[in-house]
């Protein structure tokens, strides 16, 4: 009875003190993801940026942690801009794909879908994302070989002369859609479709209906309304769910190596030099090239109001 009473006095006491400095529970509560934060995420952080500045020997291939912007300046070189320019060129791609496909599918979810054609539309999203990564993008690599189901229907439908056609074009195509640009395109729209659709489906279901009605009134066509009432006001979620597509895309290195041409992205690039080629530094530097791109990008957005869609 007595260790009864001492464990409530001692759950009395916490509990006013709680209760007189909220302050106090709002820290304890917040200092483990906090002390993760710092520690491990900003830490990990300050040490790429730092590895960054060195260089590693050419005769020894030994890095020297010695302060310099050599690395950095090896960015400049053709090959390496290369990879940037590619890298960019696929998220932009990926990213304007994203949102072509992602927009009517959000719109018909805000303003038709209710009830259980609601929950079936999340769950329609929701789904493909609670399967193993590696699985689909395995899974669209047979789909888009030669044999597969893409290469059959062609051939039932007498159109391989167009896909041949497609595949013979210059930076797009390959010997087949597994082995190309547009493969590694298209692998990337399905994967990354879902973070484009949420964003945009939250931004449109906040367009009010009585400004669709007010620019009925004064005679707008369905045009004109989408132009000037639904486009700019669904436009921070799209930018919002372009965050997701472009710095998923960029910092991706599977799905380019699994499927797609032998050129290099900058995952590619940071995942080979601080492996096997043993080039620490400048695979640092690579990686830094997404965090600039990606921190230019978060302010732009910011100032957009993106994140309100969030």
């Amino acid at each position: 009875m007595s260790a009864v009473l001492a464990e409530r006095g001692l759950g009395d006491r916490l509990t006013g003190l709680f209760w007189r400095r909220p302050n106090l529970l709002l820290l304890l509560m917040i200092a483990p993801p906090l002390i993760w934060l710092g520690l491990v995420y900003l830490g990990s952080l300050a040490a790429l940026l730092l590895q960054s500045f060195y260089y590693i020997d050419e005769f020894s291939g030994v890095v020297v942690p010695e302060f310099t912007l050599k690395t950095y300046v090896e960015l400049f070189r053709a090959q390496n801009l290369d990879i940037i320019f590619r890298t960019l060129l696929m998220s932009a791609s990926v990213t304007l794909g994203c949102a072509l496909l992602a927009f009517p599918i959000a719109y018909y979810a805000a303003r038709y879908a209710r009830g259980p054609w609601k929950a079936a539309f999340y769950l329609g999203v929701m789904l493909p994302l609670w399967s193993s990564y590696l699985v689909k993008v395995y899974a669209w690599k047979l789909i888009l070989a030669k044999e597969g189901i893409i290469g059959w229907a062609a051939g039932v439908t007498g159109t391989t002369p167009i896909l041949d056609a497609v595949l013979g074009l210059p930076f797009i195509g390959g010997n087949s859609l597994s082995t190309s640009f547009l493969g590694t395109w298209m692998v990337f729209v399905y994967v990354w479709l879902p973070y484009m659709i949420l964003p945009m489906q939250a931004a449109l279901e906040r367009v009010p209906l009585s400004m669709l009605e007010a620019s009925a009134d004064l005679g707008a066509s369905h045009g004109q309304t989408f132009r000037t009432v639904i486009l700019p006001l669904a436009m921070p979620g799209v930018i919002a769910g372009s965050i997701f597509t472009f710095s998923l895309t960029m910092g991706d290195y599977i799905i380019p190596q699994i499927i797609g041409t032998s050129a290099r992205f900058i995952g590619q690039a940071v995942y080979q030099l601080q492996g096997t080629a043993g080039n620490i530094p400048l695979a640092a530097a690579f990686a830094v090239v997404p965090i600039v791109i990606m921190l230019i990008y978060l302010h732009l957005a910011k100032r957009a109001g993106a994140f309100d869609a969030l």
